[in-house]
């Protein structure tokens, strides 16, 4: 579940707070914060997935309670049970791996209750909510389509949700939850579908789980070669190395990395990859400065010898 993508991601937000605070922190420090950070995000996705089962058992408290009131209405003796009888949330809540995972990392939402009693009311006074009652359509497919919309139209915009998750963890952003918003909706389409497998894995398989700390260790272990290498390709452009930010030249430095320790991982998924990078976690120019000084490093270590793949 957690990606190349992703994990490239971190390793470069990593590397960046590993520049700025050595030689107080040593490496081998970095690499823990980046497994923890890794940690995390494969939490949020736990998170995430419990959401749904937390917010539908405090609906059925509520429609309990208004039953045993003095003096009930006929529709509070007699409530709408769709929303809490949702068949998705009753796969989530008798999953047993998601159910292990909470219980071994405290993965749950009651110690703010707030938040959650400001995110169900946002959910029952939504369009979704009030289409979904009243639709005589009752399946699975159905339960997990609502969830589905739910989280990318009500849940992951909220700003009470953003906030939430950045005060549960500095490893958290509004990127991460965005990202794992995606995995999360993929697994309540594959529970709907009867998919044994809905719940992901961390990690797709050991190359993945050993990806990010080896592109790590290769970044930093190669970093003066690869800065000298940028610094030669600099002195043939119009930009002076004085005044290149620190993110660029860590994106590349990766990038230079993973292209001469990697083999299987095409010389274009590299570029990519660290291209985009660029553009969304630095300057407003890095993509395109970025992308040249790359693609001149890739012409280079050709010529050197070095890079033989395609």
């Amino acid at each position: 579940m957690i990606n190349r993508v992703l994990i490239r991601t971190k390793v470069v937000q990593n590397l960046y707070s590993y520049m700025l605070t050595r030689p107080e922190r040593t490496l081998d420090q970095a690499l823990k914060d980046l497994n923890a950070s890794l940690d995390k995000t494969y939490e949020l996705y736990h998170y995430l997935m419990r959401l749904p089962v937390e917010l539908t058992h405090i609906q059925e408290m509520r429609l309990d309670e208004a039953r045993n009131k003095y003096l009930p209405t006929e529709e509070e003796l007699n409530p709408n049970m769709k929303f809490v009888n949702n068949r998705l949330v009753a796969a989530l809540a008798n999953d047993e791996q998601l159910q292990q995972f909470a219980q071994e990392n405290s993965v749950t939402w009651n110690d703010d209750p707030i938040f959650e009693r400001l995110m169900l009311d946002k959910i029952i006074k939504s369009d979704l909510y009030k289409d979904y009652m009243a639709d005589d359509e009752d399946s699975m497919t159905a339960d997990s389509l609502l969830w589905q919309q739910l989280i990318k139209q009500v849940i992951l915009p909220d700003d009470n949700m953003i906030d939430a998750i950045e005060q549960r963890s500095l490893f958290w952003s509004e990127d991460d939850l965005d990202m794992m918003s995606q995995f999360v909706c993929k697994s309540f389409r594959r529970m709907a579908e009867g998919d044994d497998k809905a719940v992901m894995p961390m990690f797709k398989d050991d190359e993945d789980r050993d990806f990010g700390k080896e592109l790590f260790s290769a970044t930093v272990t190669q970093m003066p070669n690869s800065n000298n290498l940028i610094d030669e390709l600099l002195q043939d452009s119009r930009w002076d190395k004085d005044r290149i930010v620190l993110m660029d030249r860590i994106i590349m430095c990766t990038a230079i990395a993973e292209l001469l320790t990697f083999d299987k991982i095409p010389t274009a998924v590299t570029l990519n990859e660290y291209i985009e990078l660029a553009k969304n976690f630095s300057t407003a120019a890095s993509g395109k400065f970025v992308n040249g000084i790359l693609n001149n490093a890739v012409k280079q270590l050709r010529k050197q010898g070095r890079l033989m793949k395609p």
